[in-house]
């Protein structure tokens, strides 16, 4: 596994791999978003996938990344000028924001750390959107107790003020609109 998140050249085939609707979750986090957002945060940018999928919807949006490899940031770097090294706990980059976006990597976190994420988005972004993997009956994507932390939609969406917008297997995606 640890080849898995921090290998830039490996990642995407490996993780189209562990979560076998990766794309489908990509496209329906792109649909929730509730408007043309001009300024985006993306949260835990990895390949860039999201971003890649965004811009094709949005092309006049803004996107700043983070994400905490600095072997994910280098090679993202050759791509997108708005990449920076940081985890989703440290200070988020100055806002305003029209929409917060992460996918696949929200689940990284604690409940706690999650929900102070929450009202740090809440306090610098006119949307939120989630697209991750979820507690269901039957897991599909592989849970590694000590680094994922899966909730239910329902829990996140409580906690973000949203709601669910699209849910299939253990993958859902989850929308708040604050402004």
């Amino acid at each position: 596994m640890s080849q898995f998140h921090w290998n830039p050249e490996t990642y995407l085939d490996l993780i189209r791999a562990e979560v076998p609707r990766f794309d489908e979750l990509q496209r329906a986090a792109v649909d929730a978003v509730p408007f043309a957002p001009d300024r985006v945060l993306e949260l835990g940018m990895g390949t860039g996938e999201t971003t890649r999928v965004l811009l094709e919807a949005y092309p006049d949006a803004w996107v700043i990344g983070l994400d905490s490899s600095p072997e994910m940031v280098f090679r993202l770097r050759r791509e997108y000028d708005g990449v920076m090294l940081a985890r989703m706990e440290d200070p988020l980059p100055d806002g305003p924001w029209d929409l917060v976006i992460s996918v696949l990597s929200i689940h990284h976190l604690t409940d706690q750390v999650k929900q102070l994420l929450f009202r740090r988005v809440r306090e610098q972004a006119r949307a939120l959107v989630i697209g991750d993997v979820v507690q269901a009956e039957q897991q599909v994507t592989p849970i590694d107790p000590d680094v994922d932390f899966v909730d239910t939609p329902e829990e996140l969406a409580e906690w973000c003020d949203g709601e669910v917008t699209w849910r299939a297997d253990d993958l859902a995606v989850v929308r708040a609109t604050y402004a």
